[in-house]
């Protein structure tokens, strides 16, 4: 089965999810005054959100430049559909919303530095799939940095943890 979708939307949809992560890390901001260095790292987070968001509109304004989207796609992967059906489901809500912000629920600084982890595999997951479905020539060497990134924010998140918690 295979499933059509629109690849200026799924860059849409990059570009909101970079958006809601600026706006979780500035909330989280400002709920850990209290530790400077863990305020210090949200604002970094938030503004390594942002670059993010900058390289997924750019990606998105050579795409309406082409006005190929034949030559955008990887025609190689993805035979039958399961990754264009993965992110219909994102489009959908079912796996992740990506219109709401997500509510800090723990506001303590371990909790909140775990729920931007669940954010960030999050966005992972969903630009592996972004990843494989553009052709190598379009810039999936620029979402793989972005990756990357995200991955290396974990990293940072969960040392931040270690610190906090003292393990």
């Amino acid at each position: 089965m295979n499933v059509k979708f629109n690849i200026d939307e799924i860059f849409e949809m990059a570009e909101q999810i970079e958006r809601n992560g600026q706006n979780f890390y500035r909330s989280a901001e400002k709920i850990m005054r209290a530790n400077s260095e863990s305020q210090k790292l949200m604002s970094l987070l938030a503004d390594m959100e942002i670059k993010h968001e900058k390289v997924f509109a750019d990606m998105r304004k050579d795409i309406l430049k082409l006005n190929k989207m034949e030559s955008i796609l990887n025609p190689e992967f993805d035979p039958d559909g399961l990754a264009s059906m993965y992110l219909h489901s994102i489009v959908d809500g079912k796996v992740f919303d990506l219109t709401k912000m997500p509510v800090i629920e723990n506001k303590t600084p371990e909790g909140i530095l775990k729920m931007a982890i669940e954010r960030e595999k999050d966005s992972i997951i969903f630009y592996l799939g972004i990843k494989e479905l553009i052709s190598k020539d379009f810039g999936q060497d620029k979402v793989d940095l972005i990756i990357k990134e995200e991955m290396g924010h974990i990293v940072y998140l969960s040392d931040e943890i270690k610190k906090i918690t003292g393990e």
